[in-house]
């Protein structure tokens, strides 16, 4: 059951990472105006807040595949 295992140590890692950081930003450009050569755009940042007890049970999650995948091994 090794994947069991590599699973388990991803979601450890993607666990912590939300802990850690616990929310991302990005930028979006949306036209605004599109007529002939004149091009007008504009550029919206979107934050995304990760919920701590979603971080939680990730890491939790994933040290009960590291658990169950050495047990069948």
């Amino acid at each position: 059951m090794r994947n069991l295992t590599m699973l388990g140590v991803v979601l450890v890692v993607l666990g912590v990472a939300a802990l850690l950081f616990g929310h991302f930003s990005y930028s979006q450009d949306k036209p605004v105006f599109d007529a002939g050569p004149i091009h007008v755009t504009s550029r919206q940042e979107n934050h995304v807040s990760i919920p701590t007890i979603a971080g939680v049970l990730v890491l939790v999650a994933g040290f009960g595949l590291i658990l169950i995948g050495r047990r069948s091994a």
